[in-house]
C-alpha cells in the first residue's frame, strides 16, 4: 500500500514538473512576444498549463497554510485575470500574465535551493544570502521586462 502511493505521488510529482516547466518556457515566449509586440504562438498553452501548475499544487499533501499555496492562489487570481482581459484590456493581460510567470519562476528557483545539493549547501534555510540574491535578480528582471512589456506591447 505505502509503495503504491509513493509510485502515485512520484508519478504525480513529476506530471507537476512537466507541467511547470512547460509553462514557465511557454511563458517566456510570451514575454518575448510582448517585448518584441508580436503575438506568440504559444499563449493558451502558457496561460492554461500556468492554471494547471497551480490547481495540482493544490493536490500534493499539506498541512496549514504554507507560502506555496498562497502562491498559487494569488497565481490562479491572476491567471483568471489574464484569460478575461487576453483580448480586451491589452496594459492589465501583459501585467497579470507576466507577474503569473514570475511566481513559476518563483518557485522553480525555491524547488531548485531545496532539490539541488549544491544549492542546498549554498542556502539550505533559504533565508541565506545565495537564495535572497538569487530571488532578487529575478524579481529585479521580471520587473524590468514587465514594465517594458507594458509599454512595448502593442499587437496588429
Amino acid at each position: 500500500m505505502h509503495y503504491t502511493i509513493t509510485m502515485i505521488l512520484t508519478a504525480f510529482t513529476i506530471f507537476h514538473v512537466i507541467l511547470s516547466l512547460i509553462g514557465i518556457a511557454t511563458g517566456l515566449s510570451v514575454l518575448y512576444g510582448f517585448l518584441t509586440s508580436k503575438r506568440s504562438a504559444v499563449t493558451t498553452l502558457f496561460l492554461w498549463t500556468t492554471v494547471a501548475t497551480s490547481v495540482t499544487g493544490f493536490f500534493f499533501p499539506f498541512h496549514g497554510l504554507t507560502p506555496g499555496i498562497v502562491i498559487g492562489i494569488l497565481s490562479l487570481i491572476l491567471l483568471a485575470l489574464a484569460i478575461r482581459a487576453r483580448n480586451r484590456w491589452r496594459k492589465t493581460y501583459v501585467i497579470t500574465a507576466t507577474i503569473a510567470l514570475y511566481f513559476n519562476v518563483f518557485v522553480l528557483i525555491v524547488q531548485l535551493f531545496e532539490k539541488v545539493p549544491a544549492l542546498t549547501a549554498l542556502a539550505p534555510t533559504q533565508s541565506e544570502p545565495p537564495f535572497q540574491i538569487a530571488q532578487g535578480v529575478v524579481l529585479l528582471i521580471f520587473i524590468i521586462l514587465g514594465t517594458r512589456a507594458v509599454m512595448k506591447y502593442h499587437p496588429q
